[in-house]
């Protein structure tokens, strides 16, 4: 860990409750800061108050104020979902203050190897493969931490200088890093996401460029390299291009051809033997191959990660057989995008669980992945119209349910022996579940309800 001063004797404004706020909290009371804590609810467990109190930490609960503004602040350290147009926030912002998230405190004191990815999909994905490579290809320990849901601040704690940490790192955590410098950063894709909160898809690319904004030519940057616009993107970078393709369209870092996998040249394996399904998922070996070899990890590590893990939990994660059915859960797909590389992975005919939270656009660009994979549509949510339109105008069968554990039952009656009944809703959960992680799991409990089996893992 290293020896960070810059806290010493300050006073930060911790904004919100969850992991990262916590653990930054606590942390800052070893930096020597003076903490106040603040969440716009009060916690229902109160050991995370007491907690607080007893490490010296000033906690205001249930509100906001902006009085906070008016008080002596030289740091605030904001949950990354707190938008900066909160009037609180905005304070800040007009005064000057300095906004950061966990993400900066944790690069602060990590005094290892730092590996971080972002990206619109497979982020975490990747991050799990990357740290598992290297895990298994290095001598020292590789732990993973940031938006995949492990603090980063209380992960760089337990390593040492000769560890490896790799961070997922989300555009909500990058806009509040000034100083991030990871020696290899990796973006897996762009699409136009969270534009609720960036505003405009220049922001939203600004926020994720962030994480190579302190590169130099000594430090790498992988890029998916499959659009042109992507290329166009890492070439605003300092760091030293490392691409990666699917489609073949560079072999300067990591690509597929003849479905073949090579490092510059080098046969790495065949995509087939890939033990992840679907297209997007070699774009995520891709990536993960090309920051494992930047790392020294040999061709055996790198294989045996590849051919052995199963998927991480909601990406399109498998959850059993039955009676001929194969059931998947992608509840980690929010977006459009998502869903369209979901569906491209199965060549069996799909019952399709989508629908959720309404964020104003329609989903003819689905229609003819409908059309080319989907069996049958099950739609449910806020934006349940707009995905049945999106349906019918790919004739297909389209059924309404209330939810995605609702759903279940439903997809099963209308099932045959050799289909895949998949929850891959291309929105957001937040009208019905407050996360896309409970809607995943509602969906296991109500497959496992159904069955009478446990999921396989």
């Amino acid at each position: 860990m290293n020896n960070v001063t810059k806290y010493n004797g300050k006073n930060v404004l911790v904004m919100g409750f969850g992991l990262s706020g916590l653990n930054a909290a606590h942390l800052l009371v070893k930096l020597g800061a003076n903490v106040v804590a603040n969440d716009q609810k009060t916690p229902d467990d109160p050991t995370i108050v007491e907690n607080l109190k007893k490490d010296g930490i000033k906690v205001i609960t249930g509100d906001n104020p902006v009085s906070l503004a008016d008080e002596d602040f030289d740091y605030v350290v904001k949950n990354p979902g707190i938008p900066y147009d909160v009037p609180l926030v905005a304070a800040f912002v007009k005064k000057g203050t300095p906004i950061i998230t966990e993400a900066e405190l944790g690069y602060e004191i990590f005094s290892g190897h730092l590996v971080s990815v972002t990206g619109s999909n497979g982020k975490t994905t990747t991050t799990t493969l990357i740290q598992k490579m290297l895990d298994a290809g290095l001598s020292h320990i590789a732990k993973y931490a940031g938006n995949i849901g492990v603090s980063f601040t209380k992960t760089a704690q337990e390593l040492s200088a000769d560890d490896y940490l790799v961070t997922e790192l989300s555009s909500f955590q990058l806009l509040g890093t000034p100083d991030l410098h990871p020696h290899i950063a990796v973006i897996t894709n762009i699409f136009a996401n969270h534009l609720d909160y960036h505003k405009t898809r220049e922001n939203y690319i600004n926020a994720k460029l962030n994480i190579t904004r302190n590169q130099t030519k000594d430090d790498y940057l992988i890029m998916n390299w499959d659009r042109d616009e992507w290329q166009e993107i890492a070439r605003r970078s300092s760091a030293t291009i490392v691409p990666f393709s699917r489609l073949g369209k560079s072999k300067d870092g990591a690509y597929v051809e003849d479905g073949v996998i090579y490092w510059r040249g080098e046969k790495v394996m065949p995509t087939k033997d890939i033990r992840l399904i679907g297209p997007q998922n070699v774009e995520n070996a891709l990536a993960a191959i090309a920051a494992a070899k930047l790392s020294g990890v040999d061709n055996e590590a790198i294989i045996n990660v590849l051919t052995t893990f199963g998927g991480v939990r909601h990406r399109l994660q498998y959850v059993m057989d039955y009676q001929g059915r194969r059931f998947y859960n992608d509840s980690k797909s929010t977006d459009i995008e998502a869903t369209e590389v979901a569906l491209q992975g199965f060549e069996q005919p799909v019952i399709l669980l989508a629908g959720g939270l309404d964020r104003g656009y329609t989903f003819e660009r689905l229609v003819p992945y409908f059309k080319k994979h989907v069996k049958a549509l099950i739609v449910f949510g806020e934006c349940k119209d707009k995905m049945k339109d999106a349906g019918e105008q790919a004739v297909l069968p389209v059924y309404e349910s209330e939810n995605a554990v609702t759903a279940v039952p439903e997809a099963w009656k209308l099932s045959e022996p050799g289909d895949v009944i998949l929850l891959s809703p291309a929105n957001a959960s937040w009208d019905q579940f407050p996360s896309f992680e409970v809607r995943g799991d509602k969906f296991i409990e109500a497959v496992e309800q159904l069955t009478g089996q446990k999921e396989q893992k």
